[in-house]
């Protein structure tokens, strides 16, 4: 019996490491909003790395200002209502358009980064919204959901620039539902 109980302890020990290992450098995030739609869907569970400074076009999930209200408490499960409340800050899903420095120019429905319009195959809407940057900060990344007249990003006064150390991590892959599991472009 005592073998036994050691046995457990070293496996109960070792998944402990490396879950601990794990969370260091990945995590995972649910979309709760279309506004990432059709690259993201609502209740899409993607895998984010904590390695390595965001490129553009990378999709990235950040801290923001903003908080989780009524409306956004409903959409959380059990689990999740348990660690949040209505003034936590919300996380948010979009993607990396601008980088440290980047001239950004947001005009009649096109973007352009630094003087060169963006090929932006992923978008799924009309990009509304006027906007000039003469130069991001440092360390200030300009970030803009795929459905574009939807999403509350960078273009926003309530959003605006992010600061990269908001920035927890960067999509990897979905890994929920199976049937859309894969890479994420």
């Amino acid at each position: 019996m005592k073998k036994e109980l050691i046995e457990w302890g070293k496996a109960f020990i070792f998944a402990a490491i490396v879950v601990f290992i794990f969370n260091i450098f990945f995590g995972t995030t649910t979309v709760y909003s279309t506004s990432m739609y059709p690259t993201l869907i609502e209740k899409d569970i993607v895998l984010l790395t904590k390695l390595g400074d965001p490129e553009r076009g990378d999709i990235v999930s950040f801290k923001s200002e903003l908080t989780i209200g009524e409306e956004s408490l409903k959409l959380l499960n059990p689990i999740q209502k348990l660690m949040v409340n209505k003034d936590s800050k919300k996380n948010l899903i979009k993607r990396v358009i601008g980088l440290p420095g980047d001239e950004i120019k947001v005009s009649n429905g096109e973007v352009y980064v630094n003087g060169v319009l963006l090929d932006e195959p992923y978008i799924s809407s009309y990009t509304t919204g006027d906007v000039y940057i003469e130069a991001l900060g440092e360390n200030q990344y300009f970030l803009m959901g795929d459905n574009r007249t939807v999403s509350l990003d960078s273009r926003s006064d309530r959003v605006g620039p992010v600061d990269g150390n908001t920035i927890f991590g960067k999509v990897l892959i979905r890994i929920l539902p199976f049937n859309r599991m894969g890479a994420v472009q």
